[in-house]
């Protein structure tokens, strides 16, 4: 079920030098994928509107490199699944409803905490993540500059 625009307003992030409008809303279609889809008015970023397909693995390589890259604190991310890919466990692993659940809400929090964070939203990784379909991971670091 995809939330509201009311209920998405409500979960906006906050900032001392402005209100921000950054949201990003996961739609899990499989285990593998999470479809992101992100909204923001900020006018650092080149579109009010995306959709791309990430895997667990993109998070981490955007955490890796806000932490190389920035002076940011990085949240950290929802541990890895390992033991739920277990035979034997009693219970869908890393399918059950509740996992998938879980697994999202945590993403959406570390991403609207780091889309939220001023000096995140320079990051060229971070606008690569968000807003290209395909991650260049052999990109050149660099900053992204308000025009």
């Amino acid at each position: 079920m995809r939330p509201t625009v009311k209920r998405l307003e409500a979960q906006l992030t906050h900032v001392a030098y402005r209100t921000l409008s950054v949201f990003l809303y996961l739609e899990c279609f499989s285990i593998l994928f999470l479809w992101s889809c992100f909204q923001t008015n900020l006018p650092i970023f080149k579109l009010k509107e995306s959709t791309v397909r990430r895997r667990y693995s993109d998070f981490e390589w955007l955490r890796n490199e806000l932490e190389r890259e920035s002076k940011v604190v990085v949240p950290p991310l929802p541990g890895k699944a390992l033991l739920r890919q277990l035979p034997f466990r009693g219970d869908d692993g890393i399918f059950d409803d509740s996992f998938i659940e879980e697994r999202k809400q945590a993403l959406e929090q570390f991403i609207n905490k780091v889309a939220g964070h001023p000096l995140a939203q320079n990051e060229r990784c971070l606008h690569m993540f968000l807003q290209d379909e395909v991650i260049d991971k052999n990109y050149t670091p660099s900053k992204i500059r308000h025009t």
